[in-house]
């Protein structure tokens, strides 16, 4: 019985491993490459205005991009690459906590009975005002 639970976890865990790793790594792949090309620099110039409210460089507007359109996985293969430190992660990481997976969210809501759109405006300002008030406030 013990060994039926554990290759049943065991398989489960592969799963799992082999799901993420389909969106992460492409992700992490593509950001890398692009990190070697002009492009990302272009992106993170375009957005540093923005970005730097947050404590954050540029490129991370990738990320932020990711993680509200498609999940946090993805977030999560985008800004590996850019090697961000503990603030700036966790900065991130709250601007995310509460501004992921929008589509999916809003069809959710949608079919609760919520407006979309408010919806999504009022998460993404959340994340954005809340990710700033850390940057600001972080010693």
């Amino acid at each position: 019985m013990f060994f039926a639970i554990l290759g049943r976890g065991v398989k489960s865990g592969l799963q799992t491993t082999y799901s993420l790793a389909l969106i992460i790594v492409p992700i992490y792949l593509i950001i890398t490459l692009l990190g070697k090309t002009p492009v990302l620099g272009w992106v993170g110039r375009l957005f540093q205005p923005l970005m730097e409210l947050l404590g954050l460089p540029g490129e991370a507007v990738m990320g932020v991009v990711l993680g509200n359109v498609l999940n946090l996985y993805a977030a999560i293969g985008a800004i590996t690459p850019l090697k961000l430190d503990q603030k700036q992660t966790t900065v991130f990481a709250l601007f995310l906590l509460l501004s992921h997976s929008l589509p999916l969210e809003a069809a959710v809501s949608r079919m609760a009975g919520v407006k979309a759109w408010p919806f999504v405006i009022l998460r993404l300002l959340a994340g954005f005002f809340l990710a700033a008030g850390l940057n600001l406030l972080w010693i």
